[in-house]
């Protein structure tokens, strides 16, 4: 041990929070509900890009994401995978 505090080992407070507390806080925001509603409502009307963008991911769901993991660079020249046969 190097004498630091902390040293390694769980930490207080780590970790998914419990399943009554989520509930908890979940209860406790529900009265804000029709508020956060008509809030949303005014950006969206205002045409806040954020508030759309945030309308349409909840309704519709985020698109699915593509990445290309191809490469142009011909000064690298090297294979993205490079397979052995591994029974000779």
């Amino acid at each position: 041990m190097d004498n630091r505090a902390n040293n390694g080992g769980k930490r207080e407070g780590a970790g998914r929070k419990p399943k009554a507390e989520e509930q908890k806080l979940i209860e406790s925001l529900t009265p804000m509900n029709s508020v956060a509603l008509e809030a949303l409502e005014t950006c969206v009307k205002d045409k806040q890009g954020w508030a759309v963008k945030l309308y349409f991911e909840y309704f519709y769901g985020k698109p699915q994401q593509k990445v290309d993991v191809t490469t142009n660079d011909e000064s690298l020249n090297v294979p993205l995978i490079n397979f052995i046969n591994s029974e000779s």
